[in-house]
């Protein structure tokens, strides 16, 4: 029963230090919450490089005729087909013609991982996608992209037809795609009092001198006989 008793108690006291320990540095905590928040916003909106996109959309058939209408089966085969297609866009097939034809300064290794090929909610479309610094010319090789793509992918799987749904287009309305400036300021802010926290609980926890009355009483759980009181040593000097 005595050991029923205790445990409550305890668990009180030490949910009364944190509470004590988190307001006695509650100003802190503000102060952090605000400069990192802060800080963060102006490193990701002046230092960071920003990241633009531009992207078009192709649409796939299995069959090269001007037919209108599809059932379930021709559907799932092009929509097999988008994710062949996907892979011989990002191939040096077509990527290094893009190259050559721009005279771009980059080999094929930089702008394959550059540009991204996803089907559009699991349709027979899918969407181009690349992602650079400079936002005119990632729309500038998007283009180039699908004017190559088409009759590379018509050869090489030797069926079907791609033609161009949406041309190349900038992202976002012109606006950069990364850094996240709200998220990366939440971050930033959140992270701040963490910090505090775990600099402050250290600090209670490694420190090992009595500062209080309720220092002694928590840690030694002894009552105490008696209390030296401060004495200013003006009192004792002479005149």
């Amino acid at each position: 029963m005595e050991e029923q008793i205790e445990k409550p108690v305890e668990k009180e006291i030490n949910l009364r230090i944190v509470f004590g320990v988190l307001k006695k540095n509650l100003i802190l905590i503000l102060v952090f919450t605000i400069l990192t928040g802060v800080g963060t916003y102006l490193f990701s909106r002046f230092l960071m490089e920003k990241q633009y996109s531009a992207s078009a959309m192709l649409i796939v058939n299995n069959t090269s005729g001007e037919k209108k209408s599809y059932n379930a089966t021709e559907l799932v085969a092009a929509q097999d087909l988008a994710e062949v297609y996907s892979i011989i866009i990002k191939s040096d097939t077509v990527l290094q013609q893009v190259i050559d034809n721009l005279q771009l300064n980059m080999s094929y290794t930089q702008l394959n991982k550059l540009v991204s090929v996803t089907a559009v909610n699991k349709t027979q479309v899918f969407r181009v996608t690349m992602t650079y610094t400079d936002v005119d010319f990632a729309r500038k090789v998007v283009d180039e992209i699908v004017k190559v793509s088409p009759p590379v992918i018509v050869d090489m799987v030797e069926a079907g037809s791609v033609k161009v749904v949406s041309a190349a287009k900038i992202d976002n309305n012109g606006n950069p795609i990364s850094p996240n400036l709200k998220r990366n300021t939440v971050l930033g802010a959140l992270a701040g009092p963490v910090l505090v926290l775990i600099y402050v609980f250290l600090k209670e926890t490694l420190r090992n001198t009595f500062k209080t009355e309720d220092d002694i009483l928590n840690t030694l759980h002894i009552p105490l006989i008696g209390v030296i009181p401060e004495v200013d040593g003006k009192e004792f000097t002479g005149p």
